[in-house]
Parts: C-alpha cells; sequence; structure tokens
C-alpha cells in the first residue's frame, strides 16, 4: 500500500476543492495514484449530486448580461444565502447570463452550452459537489428590440450584475440611446420596487382578472347595496388594481406622482423622438419556490433521530 502524505492530500484538495478526508479516503482507494484519485472523487461528487437534488433550493442570486439592444436574465438558485455569496458561485451566475444571451434565453441551451470543461450543464454539477449544496439554473429569457435599447437593473446587488431581484426593460426609440439608456434604468428600477404584474391591462391574464373581480365584487357586494351601485364599486376597485398592477398605470416611484405613461409621454417630447415600452421582465430569486418551514429545534431533532 502506498504512503499517503500530508501534502498529497493537500495538493487533491487543491485540485478538487473536496474535504480532507474524502481526499484522503481517494488516495488509499487509488494507491496513491493523483489522477485515478481525480476521478474517483469526481465519480463521487456525481453522487453527492444527485443526492442532494431533492432538497429545496429557494436562495440564491439574478445575474444579468446586455449587449447592444438585446438584454437577458437568468435565475441560478441554492439552498443557502450563504453559499449565494460564494466567489465561485457568483462567478457561475455571470457566465450563465452571458451563456442566456447567447442562447438567447433557451434554458436548455443555456446548460448545453460549452464551458471549460463540458457543458455548463456539467460545470453546475462539479459545482455541486464541490459546495455541497443542491443548485439549479431555475430559468432564463432574454429581451430584445429591433431599434432602442434594453435597459438592465439588479437590486441587493453582491456583485455587479448580480443581485436578488434583477429586471429587462426595453424601450423602443430611434431617440439618443444614452438618453434612452439613463430612462430605461430608472424604469428599471420602478419595476423592481413596484413589481408590476404586467405592461397593460391587455396583457394581464384572464384568470387574473377574473379572480380579482370575482373578489373585488363579494367585498362589494358585503355592502349590501343593491347591484348597480355595486357595479360602480366594481369599476372602482377594479381601476384601483390596474394602477397597482400594471406597469403604465402605475405611478413612478422615482418621484412619487407621475404615471408611468405620463413619464413616457414627456420623454417622447423631451428626446425628439417617439419612446414605447416594449416590454419589461422581472425576476426575484425564489419566488414562487415553496420553502420548507423548519427551525433549529426541528433540525437538531431530525438529525438525532427522533
Amino acid at each position: 500500500m502506498s504512503n499517503i502524505t500530508a501534502s498529497m492530500v493537500k495538493d487533491l484538495r487543491d485540485k478538487t476543492g473536496a474535504g480532507m478526508m474524502d481526499c484522503k479516503a481517494a488516495l488509499a482507494e487509488t494507491a496513491g495514484d493523483m489522477e485515478a484519485a481525480i476521478d474517483w472523487l469526481r465519480k463521487k461528487g456525481l453522487s453527492k449530486a444527485a443526492k442532494k437534488a431533492g432538497r429545496v433550493a429557494a436562495e440564491g442570486l439574478v445575474g444579468v448580461a446586455a449587449q447592444d439592444n438585446v438584454g437577458a436574465l437568468v435565475e441560478v438558485n441554492a439552498e443557502t444565502d450563504f453559499v449565494a455569496r460564494n466567489d465561485e458561485f457568483k462567478i457561475f451566475v455571470k457566465d450563465a447570463a452571458d451563456a442566456a444571451l447567447k442562447a438567447e434565453g433557451d434554458l436548455e441551451k443555456l446548460l448545453a452550452h460549452p464551458a471549460a470543461e463540458g457543458s455548463m450543464k456539467d460545470r453546475l454539477t462539479a459545482l455541486v459537489a464541490k459546495i455541497g449544496e443542491n443548485m439549479s439554473v431555475r430559468r432564463a429569457v432574454m429581451l430584445g428590440v429591433e431599434e432602442g435599447v434594453v435597459a438592465t437593473y439588479v437590486h441587493n446587488a453582491a456583485s455587479p450584475e448580480l443581485g436578488k431581484i434583477g429586471v429587462l426593460v426595453a424601450l423602443k426609440s430611434s431617440a439618443d440611446k444614452a438618453k434612452l439608456a439613463a430612462l430605461g434604468k430608472q424604469i428599471a428600477m420602478h419595476v423592481a420596487a413596484a413589481a408590476p404584474l404586467a405592461l397593460t391591462p391587455e396583457h394581464l391574464p384572464k384568470e387574473v382578472v377574473d379572480r380579482e373581480r370575482t373578489v373585488q365584487a363579494d367585498i362589494a357586494r358585503q355592502s349590501g347595496k343593491p347591484e348597480n351601485v355595486i357595479e360602480k364599486m366594481l369599476e372602482g376597485r377594479m381601476r384601483k388594481f390596474y394602477e397597482e398592477s400594471v406597469l403604465l398605470s402605475q405611478t413612478f416611484v422615482i418621484d412619487g406622482e407621475t404615471q408611468i405613461s405620463k413619464v413616457i409621454e414627456k420623454a417622447s417630447k423631451d428626446f425628439g423622438s417617439p419612446v414605447a415600452i416594449e416590454g419589461f421582465v422581472r425576476f426575484q430569486v425564489g419566488e414562487g419556490i415553496e420553502k420548507a418551514d423548519s427551525d433549529f429545534a426541528d433540525e437538531v431533532s431530525k438529525m438525532a433521530g427522533n
């Protein structure tokens, strides 16, 4: 049996990022063959990654990438916020955003995009094995405009182009790109804060409108007033709903008084060219993911087998 030295263990650990005891075991299993030990750890890492796939990954980061008149967003999840602050994780998310731009927002193409070793999917699997948490590239999107700009914004930024909320705003116009970019950045900041559901009432899903109308009608009927009065009350309630949930009807968070549609109208006059919001996308880390409720006592109890 080969003599496994501390320096060999350290060397293997530096090359793979695996734990010290795992590295020692790998060298023992492969009679000190460094390359074989790396393969042994990779195989073990892949097995560990598969076991972690069932754990909820609701933390992470949103990455943005933009070039000319197109932009992309990607959300990469991990189990804990601690991993979201890891430099290797950040680099992966940034590279995933760049890959999303090249893949035109197609998630499958993003994962198949070439990386240093294999594909982005292979790289993610290796990162899971190294860090020891389940991770996933949850979603990706690309937004473009034929003429104009796609502005980006990240909120709670962990580093440039990475944050907990990422926004793309496409402005269609032949106006000066620098002016459009500045306006787009402000609109993107608004979208991050106000979280609109759609650009206009017509863009809202019918089921969302129908559900809101039913709820507001039931609330209005509790007043006991006649149906013709209730119908007028309902019109007012729905108007308020649109003002709160539709981007062009919302009040601009930057000044707290101007409707977004009026902001766009003023920009068109000031820039000397029509400006229109072609579309927007907002990603927030973990939205829609059900997180398991647990506390420290529960975790200790489970670990103790109770």
